[in-house]
């Protein structure tokens, strides 16, 4: 594409006199951990994350990386330049194997189809038929690479497959186009009004029996100095009193965030169903597609798959939603 690297944009962007002997004076030649390093870094969409390194001692100054665990990240710091969307997309393919085969070319399928039984990748096979005819087909990892006695064939030609997954694509629009519009009859109907009441009436009990807690609290201190209770019994009420207030705040951070799902749900802002609206009119498959709606595929013995789409908790949200508000969809897969 013609970008320099950064040695390449320090000697010609920058006019520094700087060179790095790994990559042979070449300036358009990108490392590929400088490649996996810029995909995998969430400063692109405004985070900022600190504390990957650090100082053994003051006594031993070798620096030393630390666990991703023990990383601190602060979300939206600054202006993103790419959607959040896209870079999660870059980490998933990031973990998919993508080897290419003797061809050079990438597989529409590749790190997307795994045996059902045994887990391990499907490889692609070319087979030829009595008639001439070449046909492509995909056979489990276990049983070509290692042993027949671990595991099947599980064999499917790619012809069945791109059928049956474009079917079912198909099929989850359907039943998206129809969820959309019971979501717009629920939104223009009192039952998002009624939802949002019940949350904030729940709350307001919440936060009523907070405040009951904390006046229990303080009559307790008053007790224990009027030798009411003694010391041990006024901290064993005061540990009690003290965990049912943060268990009481934890129901209502949850409830905040119900109402937020469900406002999420009702008003249909899932950029996932646009996704899968973006292909209604599909016709045929590429890899683009496949990577954008599916997590992987599992390849059983009687040559049925059990497609993982993404985005199926949402999915479930939305219909179990709808199922709350005694709403029935007339097509289901």
């Amino acid at each position: 594409m013609g970008v320099l690297n950064p040695t390449g944009y320090k000697k010609k962007k920058l006019n520094q006199n700087y060179n790095n002997s790994q990559i042979m004076q070449e300036d358009y030649s990108w490392c590929p951990s400088t490649v996996r390093n810029i995909l995998k870094n969430d400063i692109y969409i405004g985070n900022i994350t600190q504390g990957k390194r650090r100082i053994r001692s003051y006594k031993v100054h070798k620096v030393e990386q630390l666990p991703e665990d023990d990383w601190i990240t602060v979300e939206n710091m600054h202006e993103p330049i790419i959607e959040k969307e896209l870079f999660e997309k870059a980490q998933g393919l990031r973990k998919v194997d993508t080897r290419v085969q003797n061809s050079g070319t990438l597989s529409m399928w590749a790190g997307i189809l795994k045996c059902a039984d045994c887990g391990r990748a499907m490889h692609k096979k070319y087979c030829k038929n009595k008639s001439g005819t070449v046909y492509e087909y995909y056979i489990c990892g276990t049983y070509r690479k290692k042993s027949n006695k671990l595991c099947t064939k599980h064999t499917l030609k790619v012809e069945e497959l791109e059928k049956a997954v474009l079917e079912a694509i198909k099929l989850h629009i359907e039943l998206l186009v129809d969820t959309e519009k019971l979501l717009k009859q629920i939104n223009t109907s009192n039952t998002k009004k009624l939802a949002n009441e019940n949350i904030e009436n729940i709350k307001k009990a919440k936060e009523k029996e907070i405040e009951k807690l904390n006046n229990l609290k303080r009559c307790l201190y008053e007790d224990w100095k009027n030798e009411y209770i003694t010391k041990e019994e006024y901290l064993e009420y005061k540990q009690k009193y003290e965990q049912d207030i943060e268990k009481t705040k934890e129901i209502i951070i949850n409830l905040d965030k119900q109402k937020e799902k469900q406002e999420e749900i009702i008003n249909g802002n899932s950029l996932w169903i646009e996704r899968f609206k973006e292909n209604k009119n599909i016709t045929e498959l590429d890899r683009d597609v496949i990577t954008q709606l599916i997590d992987y595929i599992e390849v059983h013995e009687d040559k049925k798959i059990t497609i993982h789409f993404k985005f199926m908790n949402e999915l479930d949200e939305i219909l179990e939603y709808i199922n709350e508000k005694n709403v029935v969809i007339s097509r289901a897969i």
